[in-house]
């Protein structure tokens, strides 16, 4: 277990999957992240590469060759993620292909995560270097669960998600046998910017929304005012998910999405794909922000 704090947030980062697993205040210990409860849901904050959801078939196909990968990738769960750099407010991990890595995704690479922590934020970098002599493919993002109800004296149904601007985006339905996304969609937003949160949510797997105005969402108790605001520029598509009567809410930037019902599995061409060119970088930031008046 990895350990970051400033004056006004600690964090716990696990070795396993460099995964966050605890946002907690310095001053008065309030707990901001699910518990990762193995009965119910046994996962913090997983990251997801060089996939985001399922695959048909766990396969993806590139240059004729058939390639098989887990749901979300293989970053979760791995033990070969070891730590990079520790600075007074910064942590770093990083993951290098290999060759057992290379039997299931044919590109050199670098993964790197970078948590660093700046007053009442905590910033989450992702840093992907294609380290081959070919374009690499891949999806990158966040899976961060947060604690909901905060408090003991409120309820999830006291909970919302309120986004910074009116929206008409419906949720993408996924099949649920498949875990591939449908082409169907439904209306979610009952009010112009506000999802209220209740234990059937989530019936029917997540929201997910890949036409969304908004960059900030913020966790909202009716009760205690804003708990947190997660600022996801960068990245296209958000998904929004819990266990079915689970006590959590994730809120998930994504580069990327699972795949379509009706996919070629060629991984060139799936949706959302990120293209890095031989040699080149990518980075993708997202933030999340525990407003202070939980802090003091």
């Amino acid at each position: 277990m990895h350990i970051l704090e400033n004056d006004t947030l600690k964090i716990k980062v696990k070795k396993i999957g460099a995964e966050l697993c605890e946002i907690a205040s310095v001053k008065n210990n309030n707990q901001f992240m699910w518990n990762a409860n193995p009965s119910i849901w046994g996962s913090f904050a997983p990251n997801l590469f060089p996939i985001i959801g399922a695959l048909k078939n766990n396969t993806f196909i590139y240059e004729g060759e058939k390639y098989m990968l887990p749901k979300h990738g293989f970053v979760r769960h791995n033990q070969d993620i070891h730590l990079s750099n520790q600075t007074e407010n910064s942590i770093s991990f990083k993951l290098i292909s290999n060759g057992e890595l290379l039997k299931s995704y044919p590109f050199q690479f670098e993964f790197n995560i970078n948590y660093i922590l700046i007053d009442n934020t905590l910033k989450v970098e992702h840093l992907i270097k294609n380290t081959g002599n070919k374009p690499m493919f891949f999806s990158v993002g966040g899976h961060p669960a947060f604690k909901c109800p905060v408090y003991e004296n409120e309820a999830y149904t006291d909970y919302s998600l309120v986004f910074e601007q009116d929206e008409k985006s419906e949720t993408h339905l996924l099949n649920m046998n498949s875990g591939l996304v449908s082409s169907q969609t439904k209306p979610v937003f009952e009010t112009p910017n506000t999802i209220p949160l209740h234990y059937n949510l989530f019936d029917k797997d997540a929201l997910i929304f890949k036409d969304l105005k908004s960059r900030k969402v913020t966790l909202n108790s009716k009760i205690n005012g804003d708990i947190l605001t997660v600022n996801y520029t960068g990245f296209p598509y958000l998904g929004i998910w819990a266990k079915p009567n689970a006590d959590y809410v994730c809120i998930e930037p994504w580069l990327g999405v699972a795949d379509k019902e009706d996919t070629n599995q060629d991984i060139t061409t799936k949706e959302g794909i990120v293209k890095l060119e031989a040699n080149n970088n990518f980075k993708a930031t997202y933030t999340i922000q525990i407003h202070d008046k939980h802090l003091v």
